[in-house]
């Protein structure tokens, strides 16, 4: 019975440990086509070390997806999470970390236009003006329903990159994007005569969310956990504007003398946290620091 007890005694350490000690977990993210691009990953990366969690990142090819074959890799685990603007389908699919990850830059969009093009927009102060101008935007997208519910006039293609193709050859006028995309979607199309309108800004309330598998709670969890932790002590405000991709749409896009158009956006999916004032950037903090 003594030895039994001393058996005892010297595994239970063993024990504690066992149950205490967890593996890593494994994130896997689709390895970004742009290293100008690795803003969600950087960030997953942040919020999970605000958790305290253990973690390895692997990156997995990527190619062109929709957004179905997007939400079946997350479910299946080929990636632990991806970025997207917010919907009901995303939401009804996938679990949502309702924290906007750019803080609302989402729905604060310039326009790559022609060059040449920018007379046009001279002299336009409000969304009744802007309408006489065509927008273009991807059919399926959130924000094309936030614009044709402002009663704007969009082209509304299928495929993402002949949205580009067909501003240049004069299908429509000018393709609005967040802030932090058109430097770079320009930069990789230097085939094409485009550029940013000069003299507008376009606002309304649009997060772009991370998502990940409703199997995945682990996960989840730690990302909602991380983001609060970074909420609460201001490391995210901090760790956002300090972000390569963030800090050189702030040092490149003019926004301080931009004429400011707002569109109600009366899409948001439920949950949407619009009355968490600290978790949006204030497009007059935004002007400030541009």
């Amino acid at each position: 019975m003594r030895f039994n007890r001393v058996i005892a005694l010297l595994l239970f350490p063993l024990l504690v440990v066992s149950l205490t000690a967890k593996a890593a977990i494994k994130v896997n993210y689709y390895q970004p086509s742009n290293e100008n691009d690795r803003y969600p990953i950087d960030l997953v990366s942040f919020l999970l070390d605000k958790s305290g969690m253990d973690y390895q990142l692997n990156g997995v090819p990527s190619e062109n997806l929709t957004e179905q074959r997007l939400i079946s890799d997350v479910q299946s685990g080929q990636v632990s999470f991806i970025s997207m603007a917010t919907n009901e389908r995303l939401n009804n699919e996938l679990h949502a970390i309702q924290y906007p990850m750019y803080r609302g830059l989402l729905g604060h969009r310039v326009f790559i236009i022609r060059q040449g093009d920018q007379h046009k927009f001279d002299g336009i102060n409000s969304v009744a003006e802007l309408n006489r101008l065509v927008g273009g935007q991807g059919r399926f997208w959130a924000d094309t329903a936030v614009l044709k519910s402002a009663g704007l006039n969009v082209e509304t293609p299928v495929k993402y990159h002949s949205l580009f193709y067909m501003l240049e050859g004069e299908r429509f006028d000018y393709f609005p994007r967040a802030i932090h995309e058109p430097l770079n979607e320009i930069a990789a199309r230097p085939e094409l005569d485009l550029t940013i309108e000069k003299n507008l800004l376009l606002v309304y309330p649009m997060p772009m969310l991370l998502y990940t598998s409703k199997a995945n709670p682990e996960l989840y969890k730690a990302l909602e956990l991380g983001f609060e932790n970074a909420i609460q002590d201001g490391s995210f405000a901090k760790w956002f504007v300090e972000h390569p991709a963030i800090e050189q749409v702030l040092s490149k896009i003019e926004l301080h003398n931009r004429t400011v158009l707002r569109l109600d956006n009366p899409h948001l999916p439920a949950g949407t946290p619009v009355h968490r004032k600290e978790l949006w950037l204030d497009i007059e903090q935004l002007k400030k620091t541009s």
